[in-house]
């Protein structure tokens, strides 16, 4: 498809439009709509913790944290950890993914990859997924970092991949997109395409699946509803403005921030605009964490801002000293996210107020896991921080 209609609120740089190409695939399997495929076991073993990228993890959660452990990287830590099985692991521009042990912070292994990281893990069975800036995605096995696989897109990959399950609940399918402008299905055991779907521009984030359908965003103001069997358009909703961050889907609702200053929801069955919640002119980068009643987001406004799900009004808004492109994390009424001021902070979800703060220093644009009782987030020095309650 190509894109010829005016976009709102067009940066210069990381999204400029280019002319669509063709390009022909094959589809070689056909996939069903399945349950997710994570159960409520603890982990957060994906952006944004499951499937549909709400945010929300299961458990308790102290109000007050401790560092237990930090673990240092080559470089900037740009995506988020995620956490399974005891392990977490987190990715660096220096071009690695690694494998860390939860309880002691100690490296068990490392992979290198042929360009710098900022896509955030997936561990999918007994892989872990992850793309590159150079486009290649690697599955590498989860116990001992050796590589199974290596696919190639024709650009980037900045989205952390999703997971597709079969009916039996295994892994049936990985879905990854890319500024090549192409939504990949991939096959987890060798990598090979199962389709692709091609948008108008970069795809930026990761792409949220339920209910027998993928939803996604990206730079070409689109919001993309693909069917996940065929990779066939379902529905198109024009979002005026580019899509920076992850949708989170919560049933027929489809929740965004886009670069014209606006969180959306959507109704996917309708493909209609059910609202939108503006603030002040600051776009926003941060994919929104949705509960049964909130939607909170973080803004380039350097604020943290809580809506009404039903009617996208205002609830509260937490002022920080830098911009958030962190995604909040909702855990047992609390929120936890990161700011550009160089702090973790661990918010009420009722009414904003700040219940602890961790100052590290340098931006913290990597979004948290929320695991178990434990908060770990990378940050712009390179460093993993894992903390827990403080009794």
């Amino acid at each position: 498809m190509s894109n010829s209609h005016q976009v709102k609120g067009l940066p210069s740089g990381s999204c400029q439009f280019r002319w669509c190409r063709t390009v022909i695939f094959v589809a070689l399997a056909s996939l069903l709509a399945a349950p997710a495929l994570w159960a409520s076991t603890g982990d957060w073993p994906m952006t944004r913790g499951n499937p549909g990228l709400t945010g929300v993890a299961n458990g308790t959660l102290a109000s007050k944290l401790k560092l237990e452990w930090t673990f240092k990287t080559g470089d900037a830590i740009k995506g988020s950890p995620v956490v399974a099985n005891g392990t977490a692991y987190v990715a660096s521009y220096d071009k690695k993914l690694y494998a860390v042990d939860l309880k002691s912070g100690k490296k068990k292994w490392e992979f290198l990859a042929i360009d710098a990281i900022e896509s955030t893990p997936l561990v999918i069975g007994n892989q872990v997924v992850i793309g590159d800036l150079l486009g290649n995605l690697y599955a590498v096995d989860a116990a001992t970092g050796k590589s199974n696989w290596v696919f190639t897109a024709g650009d980037k990959i900045v989205g952390g991949p999703n997971s597709i399950a079969g009916p039996d609940g295994k892994p049936k399918a990985i879905l990854v997109g890319s500024h090549d402008f192409f939504l990949y299905s991939l096959d987890p055991a060798t990598g090979k395409t199962n389709w692709a779907y091609e948008t108008g521009n970069y795809i930026n984030g990761s792409p949220a699946v339920a209910k027998g359908m993928t939803v996604f965003g990206g730079c070409d103001a689109i919001l993309h509803v693909v069917g996940l069997d065929k990779g066939e358009k379902i529905k198109e909703v024009d979002a005026d403005a580019y899509i920076m961050c992850s949708a989170a889907l919560d049933g027929k609702l489809a929740f965004f921030g886009d670069y014209d200053n606006e969180v959306w929801c959507v109704d996917i069955d309708k493909g209609e605009k059910v609202w939108t919640y503006r603030d002040r002119n600051f776009p926003y980068f941060s994919s929104p964490a949705v509960t049964a009643d909130r939607v909170i987001v973080g803004g380039r406004d350097k604020r943290v801002h809580c809506i009404n799900k039903k009617t996208g009004e205002a609830v509260w808004t937490f002022p920080t000293r830098g911009r958030v492109d962190s995604s909040p994390v909702v855990c047992d009424g609390k929120i936890a996210v990161g700011s550009d001021d160089g702090r973790l902070y661990l918010l009420n979800l009722a009414d904003g107020t700040e219940l602890w703060s961790y100052e590290i220093g340098q931006p913290v644009q990597s979004s948290p896991a929320v695991a178990g009782g434990w908060v770990l987030v990378g940050c712009d020095d390179g460093n993993l921080y894992a903390f827990g309650p403080a009794t």
